[in-house]
């Protein structure tokens, strides 16, 4: 699988590929593979984009 991580971009959906519990969230930041995403169970969270590759979600 591709990582799309370096192509996300604030404002775009997400889900992460473990914590199915999280659920949706939206990116806030993508900083030198450091990215910041608000999710709806779990709030605000930093994600090292070296070691987790987020899955974009198109149809929301």
């Amino acid at each position: 699988m591709t990582d799309l991580n370096p192509m996300l971009e604030p404002g775009q959906i997400v889900r992460h590929p473990t914590e199915a519990g999280w659920g949706l969230g939206q990116v806030q930041s993508n900083i030198n593979g450091k990215i910041t995403v608000m999710f709806e169970q779990a709030g605000k969270i930093v994600i090292d984009g070296r070691k987790i590759a987020l899955l974009p979600v198109f149809n929301v």
